[in-house]
């Protein structure tokens, strides 16, 4: 199995439940399958159920690295994946997103919920004030995104964000082409 280099994995964040489009684990199953054709490794939330299950099995399947991160509280609840090439249990949510960003390169949304969006924002915040400078992405299928990517542009009409930090998040509908963008081919 390879295991590619820290700064060849994506750090995926999305839904604990598989939403109700098969678009959805479509496009969660198409990332996994591309980030291990690509040999770039993948750091997600450590569950085996919904997307994130869906995105770690395609990543396992095709050969490829899957790191979970999970904290002790929701390893039971979320069942943690245990095929996994490695899953880290954390004690609280805080350590839990720092150890994704830092084992993560990139950083890739998928459809999900308020955690989901909790963090994204925080990735996306952190690039802002220049706490790293990683190149985020959504993946945006059935238009899951659209409403909010409706709001960050307004929030740039509006004044409230540069259009420097909006420009800098990626969406693609396509996982090749949004991963060609976020760590090359």
């Amino acid at each position: 199995m390879a295991t590619p280099e820290s700064h060849r994995r994506v750090c995926v964040f999305c839904g604990s439940r598989p939403g109700r489009q098969a678009i959805y684990q479509q496009a969660a199953a198409e990332l996994g399958a591309e980030l291990a054709r690509r040999g770039v490794g993948l750091v997600y939330g450590g569950g085996s159920v919904g997307l994130m299950g869906v995105v770690a099995d395609a990543v396992l399947e095709g050969g490829g690295e899957a790191i979970g991160v999970i904290p002790r509280l929701l390893y039971d609840r979320e069942v943690g994946h245990e095929g996994l090439t490695e899953l880290r249990i954390t004690e609280t949510m805080h350590e839990r997103k720092h150890l994704m960003y830092e084992l993560g390169s990139a950083v890739v949304a998928l459809p999900g919920g308020i955690g989901t969006f909790d963090e994204l924002f925080e990735a996306v915040t952190w690039n802002q004030l220049e706490i790293h400078a990683k190149p985020i992405g959504l993946l945006d299928a059935g238009d899951y995104f659209g409403p909010l990517v409706s709001m960050l542009d307004r929030s740039v009409r509006e004044g409230f964000l540069s259009r420097q930090i909006r420009d800098s998040l990626a969406v693609d509908t396509k996982a090749s082409s949004l991963l060609d963008r976020l760590v090359g081919s």
